[in-house]
């Protein structure tokens, strides 16, 4: 399996033209650059968010030339300190263009989710994430097996069906208790 990394990942969206899609499923992840903003997060001090700055400009370049890039958060309520913490970065993302939206697990019954988080890009281009044990980021697989990708096309029509935006999940009774 080879993995997609650095700028050949970047260059996924670089090279998008009409839509990218991610599904993230897991209450927390472990990639090394977001290790010292997130301890920030739980001790309350403040985050020029620089370490997020490259993302937001790819995101900022994709959605200007016309991409539209989506993503829905499957998280478990009550909310890990991560989905907290990604609640409170989500507006970044947001301003930089992307349309962003959270599901509650319990209201992802009868979904028939695949093993990884993905990216759908342009409706018929597949990238699974891949984590190590750790939870550390590795890298994108592209997958070409069409029965995976029509499944990842369902999947993401169903949740996106019921994913709630992001202003309205934070203002609503549904994140529960924190």
């Amino acid at each position: 399996m080879e993995l997609l990394q650095g700028e050949a990942f970047t260059n996924l969206f670089r090279t998008c033209q009409r839509s990218a899609f991610h599904l993230e499923m897991q209450d927390e992840y472990h990639t090394p650059e977001e290790a010292e903003p997130f301890r920030r997060f739980l001790a309350g001090e403040d985050d020029d968010y620089a370490w997020h700055q490259p993302w937001l400009d790819l995101v900022s370049e994709v959605t200007t030339s016309g991409v539209i890039m989506t993503r829905a958060r499957i998280v478990t309520v009550p909310h890990t300190d991560y989905v907290r913490w990604s609640l409170a970065v989500a507006p970044k993302n947001i301003a930089a263009g992307e349309d962003l939206r959270w599901l509650p697990r319990h209201l992802a019954e009868g979904i028939g989710f695949p093993e990884n988080d993905y990216w759908l890009l342009n409706d018929d281009r597949l990238v699974l994430t891949v984590f190590a044990e750790d939870g550390r980021f590795l890298g994108g697989t592209e997958m070409t097996d069409h029965a995976l990708i029509e499944q990842c096309r369902t999947v993401r029509n169903q949740v996106w069906a019921r994913a709630i935006p992001h202003d309205e999940y934070v203002s609503s009774s549904t994140m529960g208790s924190n």
